[in-house]
């Protein structure tokens, strides 16, 4: 399954499932096939996301010690970070322009 992120002012955003999922539980939202994300909404689920993004940031740190090389870190799997910046820029301008955001739909 996919999930496709639309609203009236950007393009669809669209991710695998679990990544979507992933999102939407941490932006505190029911994995459903279908929802809305209201404009009053966004910021507390910028907030959660980039909360989260701090805290696996950190765990990564911790888990790799401070002895490893940078290359080492190149060769990690995408993040949170890297999974959740399009989303978070979505809603950034969703909510500048004061647009919902729709899934499933």
């Amino acid at each position: 399954m996919l999930y496709k992120f639309k609203s009236k002012t950007t393009g669809d955003l669209i991710m695998l499932e679990p990544n979507g999922r992933r999102i939407l539980e941490i932006i505190g939202k029911t994995p459903t096939p279908q929802g809305i994300l209201l404009v009053a909404h966004m910021p507390a689920a910028i907030a959660s996301l980039e909360e989260a993004i701090a805290q696996e940031q950190i765990e990564r740190q911790a888990a790799a010690g401070k002895s490893e090389s940078a290359d080492a870190e190149s060769d990690a799997p995408l993040g949170l970070r890297q999974r959740a910046l399009p989303f978070i820029d979505m809603l950034k301008r969703c909510r500048r322009d004061g647009s919902d955001l729709v899934w499933g739909v």
